[in-house]
C-alpha cells in the first residue's frame, strides 16, 4: 500500500506528522544542549534523552504508517460489510423464489387449468391474484402454454397474448426452475425483469403442458434493500453487479447508473479503482450461496468510496461519552486492539519517565546544577507538548478505532433483524396458501373424512413439508382443534400427533380469522409440537369451498426455531473472533443464541436503553459485562413489505450482537484521580526535602529522593517462576551505555504493602537503595519530585497490618487537602534484605 496515495486525504494525520516532525527535532535541540553544557551532571540523563529522540524517530518513520493503515482497515471493514450484506440478502429472498415456484408449478388446480381440464379463465386469474396477495414480493405472475401463447396472467395494464422468449424453450426442457434477467417481451416496455420459471405438467399424464412465470419485484426489493442501508448524505454508494461487472442496480443512479461498467476488487486489499476520474476505494463480494442456491450466475455486491471522502468521518467524540475509568481501561488493551494507539501510549510514558528520571537525579545536589536543571525544564516543556500531542493522537485514533467497532456493530444487528423479518414474512405467506389448497378445505368440510382422505392431507402436508424444510411439522386440524393429519404423525419420540389438541388460545386466535389475508402466530413458548421447545407456530383458517366466510378448520407450519434462528445469528455476524448474538423479546428472553450457556428462555440482561428503543431504532455502546468491556448493539424488528407492519401481526424481537475488548482493569492513569493529585507548589526551596512520589493502587506514596535511583519500565521485568517469596516477583536488567551492568531483584509493594493484586499494566519499577540494598519496586504510575518543608510532614498513626511496618510519615500537600504516606527506608530496606541479598549469591 502506497501511503502517499491516502495521506493528503487524512489531515489529522498530516497534522500529526508535522508536529511529530517539530517534536523531534527539539528533543534532538535537547540531546546537544545536554551533552555540551552540562559534561557529567548529566552522564545519567543522556541515555534517556538519546532513547527518547531514538524513540521519536521511530514514531515519525512508524507511527504516521500505522495511522493511515489503520485509516483505511477501517473504511475497508465499512464497506466491506456493506458489501456483503447486499449480496447475501438479494441471494437469500431469491432462494425462496426458487421454493415459491416450483412449490406453484404443481398447483392442482393450475395445472388442471393449463392442460385444458379446466376452462375458467377467471378462476385461474382469480387463484393468481389470491397468490399474489400473499406473496407480495411478485409484480406479475404468468401461465402459458407450450408455445407461449398466454393463458392468463394478473397484471391488467400489461398487453401480452404470447411470447417468443428463449426461456420458455428452456423451461419447458428443464427438469427444474429456470432463472432469467434481461428484458423480455413478457414484460413489454419495460426494463431487465427477473423472472423464475417452472414447466407445468399434466395432472394425470405427467406429460409438459405449459410454463408458470413468476415476475419477482427486483426495483422495488432493491429500493427497499438500499433505503434501509443507504443515506442521501453517504460518503459511499452500494451496488449490485452481474459476471460482467455491470450496474444492475445502484443506491444512487445519479451518481452510478444501472448498466454502467465498473472497476471491481475482490481482494479485500485495500486496492485504489479508478472511475469516472475518480479514485475510490472499493469492496467486491460474490456470494456463498444460501441452503445450495448459488444465486444468480455471476452476481456480487459492491460499495465504492471516494478517496477524497474516505476519511471524512470521525469517532464523534466517543471517549468523552465513557466514564473515565472505562476509556483508561479500554486505554490498556491497546497493544492488542489498536497498534499505534499503544505505540503512542509507550512513547508517553517514556517522556514521563524522563522527566522524573532527571529531577530524581538533581534532587538532593548541592553542587550548582542552573545548567543541568535547564535542560531539565526544556524536557519537561517539550514532554509537556509531547503529552498533548499523544493525548490528541490516542483519543483521535481511539475515537476512530470505537466508532469503527460500533458501527460494525450497529450495522450488524440491523442486518440480522432484517433477515429475520424477512425470514418470518415468507412463514406468514406459507400459511395462508397452503391454507387454500382445494384437498384440505373439501376433506375438512365433510362430516366424517374417510381413512382414505385423511391420508391424502397427510401425503400433501409431507410433500409441502419436503419441500420447505425450514418446518418441523404441519398440522391440520379441525374446528375443535383436534389434529387430524400431520406432516411427520409421529413425533422423534414415538408419540402420535394424530388426536391430539392445538393450543386452545391459537384454536380460538384461528377460527376468529375474518378473511384468507389474515393469521395467527403463536407465542414464542414450549409447544408440544416441537419436542416441548420454544418456537413460533404459523397458523391460517381453513375455509369451505363452497361457502369462504365458513371456517372448516386450521392448519398449524411449526418453525424449526432452534436451527433457523441461530443460522440467521450466525450468518449476520461480522468475520470477527469472539463475536456473539442474541435475539431477544422486549423483556429480554432469549429467543436463540450464538453462545451454547445462552440458552432459549433463560433472560439475558440489557442496558435498560435497549428495552426503550422504538421499532426499527437501534443503538450501538461500550458496555462492562462479565469482567469485560464489551462492544454491543441492539436494534428492534420494524417488519419487512406488510408483514409486522400493516397486516395486524406486532412481535418486537431486538437483534443483540457484542464482542469483548478486553478484561476490566483497575488502573493506576484514572485522570481524575491525576487530576486531584495534581501538586499546585512545585518550588524547591533551600530548607525543604525533596521526595520521589508515585501511585500504588489509588493512593500517593513518596520515598526521599536520595533513596532512588531512577525509574523502569515494568514491562522489562523478567517473571521468575516457583518463587517461595510472594513479595518477590522477578528480575530487572540495569543498563549503562547499552550495556547490561546488573540484575535486581523486583518486589511487588502492592503486595508488601496489603493492597489488591496489580496486573502491571502501566506500571514501573522504581530502584530503590539502602544502606547496601539496591532493589526494584514494582509500583502502579510515577507522579512527580516535589520538595516539602518539614511543618508538611507528621508522624503516621499506627497502621495495621503490612502497610504498619514501612509507612513512617504523611505528607500534606496542596494545604492538607492531599495526603502522601511516606515509605521508611530502613523499615522497608531491613524487610527486603534477606531476600535481596539473594542476588548477590
Amino acid at each position: 500500500m502506497n501511503l502517499d496515495d491516502y495521506l493528503p486525504y487524512m489531515r489529522d494525520v498530516v497534522r500529526c506528522e508535522a508536529s511529530l516532525r517539530e517534536l523531534n527535532l527539539m528533543w534532538r535541540v535537547i540531546e546537544a544542549m545536554a551533552e555540551m553544557n552540562c559534561g557529567d551532571d548529566a552522564s545519567g540523563l543522556l541515555p534517556m534523552i538519546a532513547a527518547t529522540r531514538q524513540g521519536f524517530e521511530r514514531l515519525e518513520r512508524d507511527l504516521v504508517d500505522s495511522l493511515v493503515r489503520q485509516r483505511v482497515d477501517n473504511v475497508m471493514a465499512e464497506v466491506g460489510t456493506q458489501a456483503r450484506d447486499v449480496i447475501d440478502i438479494v441471494v437469500r429472498n431469491l432462494y425462496e423464489r426458487t421454493a415459491d415456484v416450483g412449490f406453484l408449478a404443481t398447483d392442482r388446480e393450475l395445472c388442471e387449468y393449463v392442460a385444458g381440464l379446466r376452462t375458467d379463465r377467471d378462476s385461474a386469474v382469480e387463484r393468481l391474484r389470491a397468490y399474489r396477495d400473499k406473496y407480495t414480493v411478485y409484480q406479475e405472475i404468468i401461465l402459458l402454454d407450450t408455445h407461449g401463447a398466454v393463458l392468463a396472467h394478473i397484471d391488467p395494464h400489461s398487453p401480452i397474448e404470447g411470447s417468443r422468449d428463449p426461456l420458455i424453450p428452456a423451461t419447458l426442457s428443464a427438469a427444474s426452475h429456470v432463472e432469467t434477467f434481461r428484458v423480455t417481451d413478457l414484460r413489454p416496455g419495460a426494463g431487465p425483469s427477473l423472472i423464475y420459471s417452472q414447466r407445468m405438467l399434466h395432472p394425470h399424464t405427467q406429460e409438459v403442458v405449459g410454463v408458470l412465470c413468476l415476475v419477482f419485484g427486483f426495483e422495488d426489493e432493491m429500493r427497499g434493500i438500499f433505503e434501509a442501508r443507504h443515506r442521501d448524505d453517504a460518503r459511499y454508494n452500494i451496488l449490485l453487479l452481474d459476471g460482467a461487472n455491470r450496474v444492475l442496480a445502484s443506491a444512487d443512479e445519479a451518481w452510478i447508473p444501472r448498466g454502467v461498467r465498473v472497476p471491481v476488487n475482490r481482494s479485500g486489499r485495500p486496492e485504489l479503482c479508478i472511475h469516472g476520474g475518480r479514485k475510490y476505494l472499493t469492496q467486491t463480494y460474490a456470494t456463498q450461496g444460501y441452503q445450495g442456491y448459488p444465486g444468480p450466475p455471476g452476481w456480487q455486491g459492491q460499495v465504492m468510496v471516494p478517496l477524497d471522502v474516505a476519511f471524512t468521518q470521525s469517532g464523534a467524540g466517543i471517549l468523552d461519552q465513557l466514564d473515565e475509568s472505562i476509556a483508561e481501561g479500554l486505554l490498556s488493551h491497546a497493544a492488542s486492539f489498536c497498534p499505534p494507539l499503544y505505540e503512542i501510549i509507550q512513547a508517553a510514558d517514556t517522556v514521563r519517565r524522563v522527566v522524573w528520571n532527571g529531577e530524581v537525579m538533581a534532587a538532593g545536589d548541592q553542587r550548582d546544577l542552573r545548567q543541568l536543571k535547564s535542560v531539565l525544564a526544556q524536557i519537561s516543556d517539550n514532554g509537556a507538548r509531547s503529552n498533548q500531542l499523544f493525548s490528541r493522537s490516542i483519543r483521535d485514533l481511539y475515537d476512530a478505532a470505537l466508532a469503527s467497532n460500533l458501527e460494525a456493530a450497529d450495522f450488524t444487528t440491523r442486518l440480522m433483524v432484517d433477515l429475520l423479518d424477512r425470514n418470518l414474512y415468507e412463514r406468514s405467506n406459507d400459511c395462508r396458501w397452503w391454507a387454500m389448497t382445494p384437498e384440505l378445505r373439501r376433506t375438512l368440510a365433510l362430516p366424517r373424512p374417510s381413512a382414505a382422505d385423511l391420508q391424502q392431507l397427510n401425503t400433501i402436508l409431507a410433500h409441502i413439508n419436503g419441500l420447505y424444510t425450514v418446518y418441523t411439522q404441519l398440522v391440520v386440524y379441525d374446528r375443535q382443534g383436534r389434529i387430524v393429519a400431520s406432516s411427520r404423525p409421529v413425533t422423534p419420540e414415538g408419540q402420535p400427533v394424530i388426536g391430539e389438541q392445538v393450543d386452545a388460545r391459537d384454536l380460538a386466535a384461528t377460527l376468529a380469522l375474518r378473511h384468507a389475508q389474515q393469521y395467527h402466530v403463536s407465542g414464542f413458548e414450549p409447544s408440544p409440537l416441537y419436542q416441548g421447545r420454544r418456537t413460533y407456530t404459523y397458523h391460517a383458517a381453513i375455509r369451505d369451498l363452497e361457502d369462504p366466510n365458513l371456517v372448516v378448520g386450521g392448519i398449524g407450519i411449526v418453525f424449526d426455531s432452534a436451527v433457523e434462528l441461530r443460522a440467521m445469528l450466525q450468518g449476520g455476524l461480522p468475520l470477527m473472533a469472539q463475536a456473539q448474538a442474541v435475539y431477544v423479546d422486549r423483556n429480554g428472553l432469549v429467543l436463540s443464541s450464538t453462545l451454547d450457556d445462552v440458552a432459549t428462555g433463560t433472560r439475558f440482561a440489557l442496558p435498560a436503553e435497549f428495552h426503550q428503543l422504538a421499532r426499527g431504532e437501534s443503538r450501538s455502546r461500550i458496555v462492562v459485562r462479565d469482567g469485560q468491556y464489551v462492544v454491543m448493539a441492539a436494534c428492534v424488528s420494524s417488519g419487512y413489505r406488510e408483514f409486522k407492519v400493516s397486516d395486524g401481526y406486532q412481535d418486537d424481537v431486538l437483534a443483540v450482537c457484542y464482542w469483548p475488548l478486553g478484561e476490566v482493569r483497575s488502573m493506576q492513569r484514572d485522570p481524575a484521580h491525576r487530576r486531584e493529585a495534581a501538586l499546585l507548589e512545585r518550588k524547591v526551596l533551600p530548607h525543604c526535602e525533596q521526595f520521589a512520589t508515585f501511585f500504588v493502587d489509588d493512593s500517593l506514596f513518596a520515598l526521599p529522593a536520595t533513596a532512588v535511583l531512577e525509574a523502569l519500565p515494568a514491562t522489562q521485568l523478567k517473571r521468575v517462576s516457583a518463587d517461595p517469596s510472594r513479595h518477590r516477583v522477578g528480575l530487572l536488567a540495569r543498563h549503562r551505555d547499552g550495556r547490561i551492568v546488573k540484575y535486581l531483584w523486583v518486589f511487588d509493594l502492592f503486595s508488601l504493602l496489603g493492597l489488591p493484586d496489580n496486573d502491571n499494566v502501566g506500571s514501573q519499577v522504581i530502584v530503590f537503595q539502602h544502606q547496601g540494598v539496591e532493589v526494584g519496586l514494582l509500583v502502579g504510575d510515577l507522579h512527580a519530585v516535589p520538595a516539602f518543608e518539614a511543618q508538611q510532614i507528621s508522624v503516621a498513626p499506627a497502621l495495621p497490618g503490612n502497610a504498619g511496618q514501612v509507612i513512617s510519615h504523611l505528607i500534606r500537600a496542596n494545604q492538607g487537602k492531599l495526603l502522601i504516606q511516606l515509605l521508611d527506608p530502613n523499615a522497608l530496606a531491613a524487610r527486603l534484605q534477606p531476600e535481596a541479598t539473594l542476588a548477590l549469591r
